[in-house]
């Protein structure tokens, strides 16, 4: 019983902090699919390849980027 009420904080932690990125969501196929040599050297690598590979990109990926300026 005290397991279950440690992880359920963290599993609704977990539920509340990917309902606050839809972004990721939308943009997931496409890291993966233009951008996962750079997967691993931070977000910063991961938006340069996106952008670089801008024209590429699915819509909802272009949208979220453009919504946040980029």
């Amino acid at each position: 019983m005290t397991r279950f009420l440690f992880i359920l904080p963290l599993l609704l932690g977990a539920s509340v902090a990917s309902a606050q990125q839809p972004g990721h969501d939308a943009c997931a196929r496409d890291v993966t699919r233009f951008c996962r040599a750079v997967m691993n050297n931070g977000d910063g690598a991961v938006l340069a390849c996106l952008k670089e590979n801008r024209a590429r990109l699915s819509k909802g990926c272009d949208k979220v980027l453009k919504e946040h300026g980029q």
